[in-house]
C-alpha cells in the first residue's frame, strides 16, 4: 500500500470514528425518544401542518396528560375549559416550554425529562414530593390545539377595553338623560344628586368629616357600606382617601347633608380597574352622608383629651395591678411564692419527658384568661398547639421563663404580672395596659 492510499484509508476510518462518536453523544437515554438540539427528548405521534410556531409570551391551548411511569398525575380532559397558558422562558434545558416552541398546530407528541427537574425548577418546590424519586422520568403527552401570538392577544385586549369604554359611556348617558332634572354635573365630570341639604358651611381643607357612605356600580352591584355596620368613618378633606371623584365630591356636602356621587371611571380606576372587584371603565356610585365636620384644631383637642383619659386609666390600672393579682391568688388558693421576676408558677401535673430549656423547640397548648377569669383565647379550640423556640424572645417574657420550668407532658398555670406580659401596651379591647394575665399551659413535647 502506497502512502497516498494509506492516507485515504486513515481519513475514512477517522470519519467513521467521528460519526460513531457523535451518534453516541446524541443517543437518547429514553427508548423511542429523539434528543433535539435544544435538549428536548421528544417522540412524535401525529404531525400537523407546517407553519408558524409558538414563541415566548404567546398563549397556547393544549390537550395534556403528564405522568410518572404508569401513574397519571394530570389530565386536561378533566377540566371544564380548554387548558391555556403563556409560553415562558424554559425553566431547565429540555422542559415543556422549550418543547412547545418546536410544535405546529395539530402536532401530538410525548416529551420526557427527570421528574425532579420539573418539581424543583418549574414548580419551584424546595423538596421532592414523597411519591417522586430523584432522576425518575416524567412524561408529558401534549397536543397543540391552537395558540395566540402576543400581538393578537394585545389587539384583542385593546378591542375589549374599547368596547367596555363605549359601554360605560352609553350607560352614563342613559343615566344622565333619565335624571336630567336632578343632577348637578361638575366641570371635572363628577355628577351629584342631592338627597338632603345640610346646614352650615362647606368643609375646608384639613377638616375631618365623619361619614357614612356606600359604594357600588351603576348597575347596582354593592361593593362596600358603612351604613350596614353602623360604623361611620373619619375622613380628612383634602387628603387622598378613595377615588378622585369621591375625594372631590365630599367637599360639596354640608354637615347633615346626604348626596349621591356618580363617579365616571376617569375619576376612579379608569382602564386599570381594581383587581377582581372593579372592572376597567366602571362608573361608581357613592351614597354619602356627612354626620359631622370638625376642624383640625377640634380634632387635635379631642385627641389630646382622649390621650389624657387613656393615660389616667392606664395609671389607675398600674396602681391596682398588685391588688388584682393578690385577689386572684387568694380566690384560687394559690400559695406559691413568686420568682424573682414576679412570675407565679403553679404546677398542676408533673411532666415525665424531656426538660424544656433555652434553645429547644417546644410545642404548647394554652388557654389565656384575664385576671378576672374571663377566657380570652385557647389553642384547644382550634386544635392547633403553638410551637416556638424557647429563650429566643419569640414569646412574652413570662412564657420564656415559665415554660422553661416544665418537662414534656406537664401542665401548669402561669400567673403573669404585666411586666412579664404586655406591660403598658394595649393588645386589643380585652388586654388594656398593665393587664396581669393567667395562662393554663400544657407542654406537649420538647425537641432540639
Amino acid at each position: 500500500m502506497n502512502m497516498k492510499t494509506n492516507l485515504i484509508v486513515r481519513s475514512a476510518v477517522l470519519a467513521v470514528v467521528l460519526v460513531v462518536t457523535a451518534m453516541a453523544c446524541n443517543r437518547s437515554p429514553y427508548a423511542g425518544y429523539e434528543k433535539t438540539a435544544s435538549g428536548v427528548y421528544i417522540k412524535y405521534h401525529q404531525k400537523g401542518e407546517e407553519g408558524q410556531k409558538p414563541q415566548l409570551n404567546d398563549v397556547v391551548s393544549v390537550s395534556m396528560i403528564y405522568e410518572l411511569k404508569d401513574t397519571v398525575l394530570f389530565n386536561s380532559d378533566s377540566l371544564t375549559e380548554a387548558l391555556r397558558f403563556p409560553v415562558i422562558e424554559p425553566t431547565f434545558q429540555g422542559d415543556l416550554y422549550a418543547a412547545l416552541t418546536m410544535l405546529n398546530v395539530g402536532d401530538s407528541v410525548s416529551i420526557v425529562f427527570p421528574a425532579d427537574s420539573f418539581y424543583m425548577a418549574t414548580a419551584g418546590l424546595e423538596t421532592l414530593p414523597e411519591f417522586v424519586h430523584a432522576g425518575e422520568p416524567m412524561y408529558f403527552h401534549v397536543k397543540l390545539n391552537s395558540f395566540q401570538t402576543e400581538a393578537e392577544i394585545q389587539a384583542e385586549q385593546h378591542a375589549m377595553l374599547e368596547q367596555m369604554k363605549a359601554d360605560e359611556q352609553m350607560a352614563l348617558n342613559a343615566f344622565i338623560e333619565e335624571n336630567q332634572a336632578k343632577i348637578n354635573q361638575k366641570s371635572s365630570g363628577l355628577i351629584m344628586l342631592d338627597e338632603k341639604t345640610g346646614k352650615g358651611s362647606l368643609p375646608k381643607e384639613g377638616d375631618v368629616l365623619k361619614l357614612n357612605f356606600s359604594v357600588g356600580t351603576l348597575d347596582g352591584q354593592m361593593l362596600f357600606s358603612t351604613f350596614d355596620r353602623n360604623e361611620p368613618m373619619d375622613v380628612t378633606f383634602g387628603e387622598q382617601f378613595d377615588t378622585q371623584g369621591f375625594d372631590e365630591g365630599i367637599g360639596y356636602i354640608k354637615k347633615g347633608g346626604r348626596s349621591k356621587l356618580i363617579v365616571p371611571s376617569n375619576l376612579a380606576f379608569d382602564s386599570m380597574g381594581r383587581g377582581q372587584l372593579v372592572a376597567p371603565y366602571t362608573t361608581l356610585i357613592y351614597d354619602v352622608e356627612v354626620l359631622n365636620i370638625r376642624s383640625k384644631e377640634e380634632v387635635a383637642r379631642e385627641n389630646e383629651l382622649k390621650q389624657k383619659e387613656e393615660a389616667a386609666k392606664a395609671e389607675q390600672a398600674k396602681q391596682q395591678e398588685a391588688n388584682k393579682i393578690s385577689s386572684y391568688l387568694q380566690k384560687n388558693g394559690i400559695t406559691v411564692k413568686p420568682t424573682a421576676s414576679g412570675l407565679y408558677y403553679v404546677e398542676t401535673e408533673a411532666g415525665t419527658g424531656a426538660q424544656a430549656a433555652a434553645g429547644k423547640e417546644v410545642n404548647v397548648h394554652y388557654t389565656l384568661y384575664n385576671i378576672e377569669g374571663k377566657k380570652l383565647q385557647s389553642s384547644l379550640d382550634s386544635g392547633q398547639p403553638f410551637k416556638f423556640t424557647l429563650g429566643q424572645g419569640q414569646v412574652i417574657q413570662g412564657w420564656d421563663e415559665g415554660i422553661a420550668l416544665m418537662k414534656a407532658g406537664g401542665k401548669a398555670t402561669l400567673v403573669l404580672p404585666s411586666s412579664l406580659a404586655y406591660g403598658a401596651t394595649q393588645r386589643g379591647e380585652d388586654i388594656p395596659p398593665y393587664s396581669p394575665l393567667v395562662f393554663e399551659v400544657q407542654l406537649i413535647d420538647v425537641s432540639e
